[in-house]
């Protein structure tokens, strides 16, 4: 196949040897014949451009899904449960010293006992665990039910009297014992939960990878936007493409953009990692405070994933609407 050369492209400069070495093996050209190579190498740098972009589009949406991806979980489920969790057993601890004081106060007791199975409805909610977490809580939810009735004969009795020191006995069996006690029982969960917190907010290998590919297809993609903008220059000898221009503002723009709000996810979220563990205590509404700053405006920073997408699109329409007018002025005909 030969190309017609249009009359504007009067001087056919070759590219660099090692470009045009690299895009010979892109399409497969193994030997130069006679006649013009711009046709070629359009096409070539067609390919590349869109083949890039394409894959930039791709392993930046994985990469930030990946980590904005657990942003509203952690948010709207784990965060919430292991504060809930904290919630109840700091409120059964206090209900279990008042219980043994010498002067039991009957509505201090009913007061946190009620904190306690508020808190763990609150968890339920959450979905802690999974199915294994909801039947932890159904357990110490009816676990309570039995302290709380043991708790009540037991103030209900004289005070100093054997029956009242039994019925006592019961109920801290009830709440301490190591293999069945209510707290025993959360603080397990609280592990597990705590372990969930720490998979999401972890930075792991794979993003590591992923953001090391996706920042590596930037930075290529530049080199070939440039390249192709300066072959343009020299080839048609027009000074700037306007859509390659775009394209170029767009990767650096969107490029700028999506690291900047993993950054401050990420930052976010390992804050509330390590702000969470138990044990807060009276300190719990503080700490609740703390982590919903920390990861205020994550859903809409997880949202601009569906940009990416939208970005991708509209950086292929760019690069190809600028090849295609030229590659529009070749026609191939048979030799």
């Amino acid at each position: 196949m030969r190309a017609a050369t249009p009359a504007r492209d009067t001087v056919e400069q070759p590219a660099p040897a090692a470009l045009s070495r690299l895009l010979d093996r892109i399409g497969g050209h193994r030997g130069g014949g006679a006649g013009s190579t711009t046709a070629r190498e359009l096409t070539l740098r067609h390919r590349l451009l869109l083949g890039l972009s394409a894959a930039l589009t791709l392993a930046l949406f994985l990469s930030y899904e990946g980590v904005h991806g657990d942003a509203d979980p952690l948010r709207t489920d784990s965060a919430p449960a292991v504060l809930a969790i904290d919630t109840a057993h700091f409120a059964l601890t206090n209900a279990d010293d008042e219980a043994k004081s010498r002067t039991p106060s009957i509505d201090e007791m009913q007061t946190q006992i009620s904190v306690a199975s508020q808190s763990l409805a609150a968890a339920a909610a959450d979905v802690v665990g999974g199915a294994s977490g909801r039947q932890t809580l159904n357990t110490v939810t009816g676990l309570i039910a039995g302290y709380t009735g043991n708790v009540y004969k037991a103030l209900g009795e004289p005070d100093g009297s054997p029956l009242r020191r039994a019925y006592l006995h019961y109920a801290r069996s009830m709440l301490r014992d190591k293999d069945t006690g209510i707290l025993p029982r959360l603080e397990t969960l609280q592990k597990r939960q705590l372990a969930m917190v720490n998979s999401q907010t972890r930075f792991g290998w794979s993003l590591w990878l992923g953001w090391s590919v996706a920042l590596l297809l930037v930075l290529t993609l530049a080199a070939a936007l440039l390249e192709t903008q300066v072959f343009l220059r020299r080839r048609f000898h027009r000074r700037y493409s306007r859509p390659l221009l775009a394209a170029g503002a767009l990767l650096g723009g969107g490029t700028v953009t999506l690291v900047l709000f993993t950054l401050w996810t990420h930052q976010g979220m390992a804050d509330t990692r390590h702000r969470l563990p138990g044990g807060h205590g009276s300190d719990i509404p503080e700490v609740g405070r703390q982590v919903a700053d920390h990861l205020a405006n994550t859903g809409f920073r997880a949202a601009a994933a569906v940009w990416i997408l939208i970005g991708g699109i509209v950086l292929m329409a760019l690069t190809d609407s600028v090849l295609r007018r030229h590659l529009n002025d070749y026609r191939f005909v048979p030799r």
